[in-house]
């Protein structure tokens, strides 16, 4: 049962304090990164000064985009969602193309970014935001629909599966299954029958297993992981890595800018690796502040999402706080060895601004919905105008609201 919505000034120290912890990741994180690092030279110059600033800019753009979205009603968002979604598998295509390789050169193999002048941006960390807005629009437009199999979760398939496979093919696994998990979870939280979220989810495995056994590297590092300690010097060398990178740092760590496994020992230390070398620089102190902020970031968006005051609010507000929530998990877990190695970085921290800026904007737009929780604005402008709702249903209140659980005992009752 949802309790009833307060004045949004009675709520307003969520959205305070979910902008100081977000603050608080991203000074945490310039930090990291500079140690992380430091001591390393490219090109004959200091690397570390070279990312922190990299890392203040993004950090800058990223504020002001957190700021305008704080500051816009979030329900524009959904008017937002086709254009952003077609902008979105259009920056993907890029890539893909045999005649853009000055535009998206390939870099260890694979073609992730695009440049534009002095910009380069990974369209892939657009398409998380994308994604999750989407379904978040579709999701509250169907409303009981999603109960239906081809009525309600065949759209979201095909979508979802599209701008999946695009990823897959830069390639990246990795994004492509967060990418499908971000929307198949605001599937599920819309109200989705959980036999019909069970069969895409096998479906889905069955895909990724495939995508793993057919390319060496990944095959390798599964293999790894099933076998801990095993072929520490070739595909279980990151891994292997990164927990002695942890372990060396005990309670306090060995001292800011001061760990060696960014010496040659572990790669991408200052990205995809972030956390290992955060537990060797700051100790197991470092490691448990890092994760309780981000347990509390994801603590205080999923109490926005529950007292959100309309649906696609509930719906988008659980999709951005997954997208950080589950994704510093999966960074973590890689880690700690607790899954096969992927490519994510940490949010808000680790290095790379398209990352960066995407985050901020998914964050400013989760405060939004937030700080419009119990005010008129949040019922958006159609609803407001006629009093139904943007799905076709007759506006209610808040206090009148029906869960997912609900609306899915009602459906099997009629």
């Amino acid at each position: 049962m949802i309790r009833p919505v307060r004045h949004p000034g009675e709520l307003r120290w969520e959205t305070r304090l979910l902008a100081m912890v977000t603050a608080a990741l991203l000074v945490f994180g310039i930090a990291a990164t500079y140690g992380a690092a430091s001591l390393v030279t490219l090109q004959g110059r200091d690397a570390g000064l070279g990312f922190a600033l990299r890392q203040l800019s993004g950090a800058a753009v990223g504020g002001v985009l957190l700021l305008l979205a704080s500051r816009l009603d979030y329900y524009r968002w959904r008017q937002l969602a086709w254009p952003l979604l077609l902008l979105t598998l259009a920056s993907l295509l890029v890539p893909l193309l045999p005649f853009t390789h000055h535009l998206a050169p390939s870099v260890n193999g694979a073609r992730r970014w695009v440049d534009v002048g002095p910009l380069n941006f990974q369209p892939s960390e657009l398409a998380r935001l994308a994604i999750v807005i989407w379904c978040a629009m579709l999701a509250s437009k169907k409303g009981l629909q999603v109960l239906e199999f081809k009525k309600g979760v065949v759209p979201f398939l095909i979508v979802i599966g599209l701008v999946a496979l695009l990823i897959l093919l830069e390639p990246n696994l990795s994004m492509a299954t967060l990418v499908a998990l971000l929307g198949g979870l605001v599937l599920f939280t819309s109200g989705a029958r959980i036999g019909h979220f069970g069969l895409v989810s096998g479906l889905g495995l069955l895909m990724i297993f495939h995508q793993i056994h057919d390319v060496q590297y990944r095959l390798a590092r599964l293999v790894t992981f099933l076998n801990p300690g095993a072929a520490t010097t070739q595909a279980g060398f990151q891994i292997h890595q990164s927990l002695v990178g942890i372990g060396s740092g005990q309670l306090f760590g060995v001292g800011f800018g001061q760990g060696q496994q960014k010496l040659g020992y572990l790669p991408y230390a200052y990205s995809d690796f972030l956390f290992s070398t955060i537990g060797e620089e700051w100790g197991f102190i470092g490691v448990c502040v890092v994760v309780a902020l981000f347990a509390l970031f994801c603590w205080l968006g999923f109490r926005i999402a529950r007292t959100a005051t309309d649906p696609f609010g509930q719906y988008l507000a659980v999709g951005l706080t997954a997208t950080i929530g589950l994704t510093a998990f999966m960074h973590m877990a890689v880690s700690l060895g607790l899954i096969p190695t992927t490519g994510l970085t940490l949010p808000f921290m680790s290095y790379g601004r398209s990352s960066q800026v995407i985050s901020l904007l998914g964050t400013g737009i989760l405060i939004n919905i937030g700080r419009l929780r119990g005010s008129p604005r949040a019922a958006g402008p159609r609803e407001r105008r006629t009093g139904v709702r943007a799905d076709g249903g007759a506006g209610e209140h808040p206090e009148r609201r029906t869960s997912p659980r609900k609306h899915r005992e009602k459906a099997r009752a009629r």
